[in-house]
């Protein structure tokens, strides 16, 4: 099965969304300075207008289109398609099907992801997120992508879920835009790795930023650590842009496919939160 372009699935699923949002305003008069979890707009809803912090998701994903619409027609994002495209190239690349992969998704928000791999026929798509906002919106708006979809936290799962998350013997772990910003934390994200299979395929995106030597989020140090210690082999890492922001300036995050190569040790599974950062 060849690579193939297709145009970003939300495009084609916009048209056929009940949007509520009549009208979306960003502010002409905002700082340079503002941080990426900081911005805001303006949203005319039913009549009404209501300002909305980009960081409140269970807000937006209460609003049919509004995610769509804001992040995607009007600030460009593209990072769904960029890195299902990205996994795609090395699959075929290494011969194996993109119909054969069984995928945890992890912060799969409102199904962006899950749409762009449901449209490669992926076999099997299981969305994990923290809200259950991002449950229902997919689930509203995505009916058909998700197997199934769980609104849990990998760092606190019972016993009854973490069993089925593991009889679903994931071979791919993706997780776009969700790394950072204490949306998903470098523990979660360990969690993630060991509940799929070895040899299995990860895709992330995360903020450049988060990845400097700098950075005190845990992210940078963690994936050193899987890299070095080859748990994790990277297959390709791409700087990209991932959307604009409020004040027109490109927001860069690396897109990065790997494959898992052995099991996380206990030692790293059994760290704190503080211990990642």
């Amino acid at each position: 099965m060849g690579s193939t372009t297709l145009e970003p699935q939300w495009r084609r699923r916009l048209t056929r969304l009940r949007s509520q949002v009549d009208q979306i305003s960003i502010p002409d008069i905002v700082s340079r300075e503002m941080p990426q979890d900081r911005e805001w707009c303006d949203v005319m809803v039913a009549g009404k207008r209501r300002r909305i912090r980009f960081h409140d998701y269970h807000e937006i994903y209460g609003i049919p289109g509004l995610y769509e619409k804001l992040f995607y027609e009007k600030l460009g994002c593209c990072s769904p398609s960029r890195v299902v495209q990205l996994l795609e190239e090395l699959l075929v690349e290494f011969g194996d099907d993109p119909r054969a992969l069984r995928v945890l998704d992890l912060g799969a928000g409102n199904g962006m992801v899950g749409d762009e791999l449901y449209a490669r026929q992926v076999q099997r798509i299981v969305g994990i997120d923290l809200l259950r906002e991002a449950k229902e919106a997919a689930g509203r708006d995505r009916p058909e992508v998700y197997h199934n979809y769980l609104a849990v936290d990998l760092t606190e799962l019972p016993k009854e879920v973490e069993e089925y998350l593991r009889g679903q013997r994931f071979n791919c772990l993706i997780t776009v835009a969700a790394l950072g910003f204490n949306d998903i934390a470098p523990t979660a994200l360990i969690k993630a790795l060991d509940l799929v299979d070895t040899r299995s395929w990860v895709a992330l995106t995360i903020k450049e930023d988060f990845l400097r030597e700098q950075d005190d989020s845990g992210f940078a140090t963690l994936i050193r650590q899987l890299n070095r210690d080859e748990i994790l082999q990277i297959q390709a890492y791409r700087r990209f842009r991932h959307r604009f922001s409020i004040t027109g300036d490109p927001l860069f995050y690396i897109a990065m496919v790997a494959r898992k190569l052995a099991d996380v040790p206990e030692a790293l599974l059994q760290r704190q939160p503080e211990d990642t950062a």
